[in-house]
């Protein structure tokens, strides 16, 4: 006994293998960010210099209930002036698809340097802050959140 499948019958099927395909791909899980990217990153960024620990600041909940929307902020303890400013703050994620999560970009104008964002973290995982200042140093700083309910998509 012959089976005829027909054109529409065949053209479903086919969708549903291939869209069966894209979900399976999706539900596999992305690609993560860890802590060899936001070194990499890092590097990228400070090239040869030494990274400093200290004059800079980051505050974020230890436990974070929703990971869409987690309050995240960085402060730098510097004077400001022309000759002695910060002139940018990353912010980094090692468990997100990408590493780099924001930059904010100061100038002596801006009378302190302190920003505040609200950051998607897709689990737990630690969060960095690195600063560049107008001499060239770079300080980092670190800290864990947990995330109960991830974002990102995770």
């Amino acid at each position: 006994m012959q089976t005829r499948i027909g054109r529409r019958r065949l053209l479903f099927g086919t969708g549903g293998v291939v869209a069966g395909l894209g979900l399976a791909g999706l539900a596999g899980g992305s690609a993560r960010a860890d802590a060899a990217a936001v070194e990499a990153k890092i590097k990228e960024i400070v090239g040869d210099r030494t990274v400093q620990e200290g004059r800079i600041t980051l505050d974020a909940p230890e436990i974070a209930e929703n990971g869409n929307t987690v309050p995240v902020s960085v402060s730098v303890d510097s004077p400001m002036t022309a000759d002695d400013h910060v002139q940018r703050v990353h912010v980094f994620a090692d468990g997100n698809p990408r590493p780099d999560v924001c930059t904010f970009h100061f100038t002596p104008k801006n009378g302190e340097a302190w920003a505040s964002t609200r950051i998607r973290l897709a689990k737990t995982q630690k969060v960095y802050a690195l600063a560049e200042m107008s001499d060239g140093s770079v300080y980092l700083t670190s800290r864990e959140v947990k995330v109960t309910i991830g974002g990102c998509g995770g």
